[in-house]
């Protein structure tokens, strides 16, 4: 049983505070088994006060993080402090210094700025809420700050941007050690889609398209039904009737990556879903998710996953139990 363990602060919003347990509690195996098991704690034990006007009382305190093989730090509202360079507290401080090495570490929204208070984002890229990422970078120098992304996967050390791109993260987490079906399953229990690419913008101060204005949603609808098939811009850009241009800028501010970034990563969820439940050879699941060539779909993978379509089939074998393990390097 993986153990997890989210780490309340003061001031933490509970939406943001609650979504680990909600997420990887609807992780589940074949036979409906628990995946993981996560625990709510304080850096004391004692209950700390919410940003919603009420109390959080947990259950345990720093030996939870001690025990854990993952630490979530969900946002709280001393990164104001933290931004002037005000210390840890000792609690806080003993409790990090608590976590065993090789602890997979992530943190949601300004739950970043604890983890780079500690220096454990130094050298490191991360990424945090886009409307804080001034302040963070001054506060935080010696961290790559990327303020576009809504999560970034550095390994041991994973970041995320606001609200529903921690929910991402959390799926990324269950489907990295899991696979994609089980991810899946968890995502449509949250009633939320089941994976948003990392790399995707965040959407930073794009306003709402007006009703009259046409939109690229029935042509992404066209396109999901013809990933075998090659599909061109020009093709895109005709049947939503809009220029190139027109197409390219409005495709990218509703999803937030180019067309051909988008085709891509739907190909490769296709790809990833026919690794892990069926046999076939990589040829036809290249064929299938519209790769063309298993030498194709094999530099894609590597590119986004770091890993090859036969690696990633003995990770996630088809009709077996997935292993818990992260995918291989």
């Amino acid at each position: 049983m993986h153990r997890i363990a989210v780490l309340a602060l003061e001031g933490v919003p509970p939406f943001e505070l609650g979504m680990p347990s909600r997420v990887f509690g609807n992780a589940r195996d074949d036979a409906g088994g628990p995946l993981y098991e996560v625990t709510v704690c304080t850096a004391d034990g004692l209950p700390v006060a919410s940003d919603a006007g009420f109390t959080i009382g947990v259950s345990a305190g720093p030996e939870a993080l001690a025990a854990a093989d993952t630490v979530i730090v969900p946002p709280t509202h001393a990164m104001d402090d933290l931004a002037h360079g005000a210390p840890l507290s000792p609690a806080l401080t003993a409790a990090l210094a608590a976590i065993r090495p090789g602890t997979r570490l992530v943190s949601i929204c300004t739950g970043s700025y604890v983890l780079a208070a500690a220096g454990l984002l130094d050298g490191r890229p991360a990424t945090t809420h886009w409307r804080h990422a001034p302040e963070f970078q001054r506060a935080f120098p010696r961290v790559r700050l990327d303020e576009e992304v809504l999560f970034v996967d550095d390994g041991d050390v994973l970041t995320s941007a606001g609200v529903a791109a921690g929910i991402d993260l959390c799926l990324h987490l269950v489907r990295q050690d899991h696979g994609t079906a089980v991810a899946n399953r968890a995502a449509r229990l949250c009633v939320v889609p089941p994976w948003r690419d990392g790399g995707q913008a965040q959407y930073i101060d794009r306003p709402v398209p007006e009703p009259t204005v046409a939109t690229t949603t029935a042509t992404r609808a066209w396109a999901l039904g013809r990933l075998a098939e090659p599909v061109t811009l020009a093709e895109l850009a005709a049947h939503a009737r809009m220029s190139l241009r027109t197409f390219t800028r409005r495709f990218r501010d509703e999803v937030g990556m180019t067309p051909g970034q988008w085709l891509t990563a739907q190909r490769l969820d296709i790809a990833r879903q026919l690794l892990e439940s069926s046999d076939l050879p990589v040829d036809l699941v290249a064929h299938r998710s519209g790769f063309g060539s298993a030498n194709s779909l094999r530099q894609h993978m590597r590119s986004a996953l770091g890993i090859s379509p036969i690696a990633y089939r003995r990770t996630f074998p088809p009709h077996a139990p997935a292993p818990a393990a992260a995918l291989p390097a």
